[in-house]
């Protein structure tokens, strides 16, 4: 058995994407089970999220379309913390997906900045035309996003290591 001091560093051990999840990861590995727990308004947040943790680790096609189908969720929080697993996954079957949540201008701020900024981070030149449409978005957040997302391609794209 795990002491409580082990038990709190597991709790901080960042992900193989790096970053420290607000949830670990279940053990569940149906990826028809867990997009089914992400989608469930009724769960509780916390096993959602280790739902959406699990699918990213899962990672591939599969993977991405359960997560996106999370974007249906009523909870900003949540399509936020998916676009933003999407941006680490670097997998260009998300694009139209997050091209969507971005260009959704009912959509909550938080939730197309991250789209933005998940777009930049997955460097498929699809997405160049709307972040460039919504550069000039009326929501600073999301249109600073776009900006970021937009240096960001232009970087990969450059053939000098650092970008000007």
């Amino acid at each position: 058995m795990m002491s409580q001091e082990e038990l709190d560093f597991k709790q901080l051990e960042p992900s193989r994407f790096g970053s420290i999840d607000p949830a670990p990861a279940g053990n569940e590995k149906s990826i028809s089970d867990l997009s089914s727990t992400l989608c469930d308004e009724d769960e509780r947040m916390f096993i959602r999220m280790r739902a959406l943790f699990s699918l990213r680790n899962i990672e591939g096609e599969d993977a991405v379309d359960g997560l996106i189908d999370g974007f249906s969720s009523s909870s900003a929080l949540l399509k936020h913390e998916i676009a933003y697993v999407l941006g680490q996954m670097q997998n260009p079957h998300a694009v139209p997906a997050l091209i969507d949540r971005l260009s959704d201008i009912e959509e909550d701020a938080i939730v197309r900045h991250e789209a933005a900024e998940a777009l930049g981070a997955i460097g498929d030149q699809k997405a160049r035309p709307a972040l460039e449409e919504f550069e000039s978005d009326p929501s600073i957040v999301v249109s600073q996003s776009c900006e970021v997302a937009l240096d960001l391609l232009n970087w990969i794209t450059s053939e000098s290591f650092e970008y000007e």
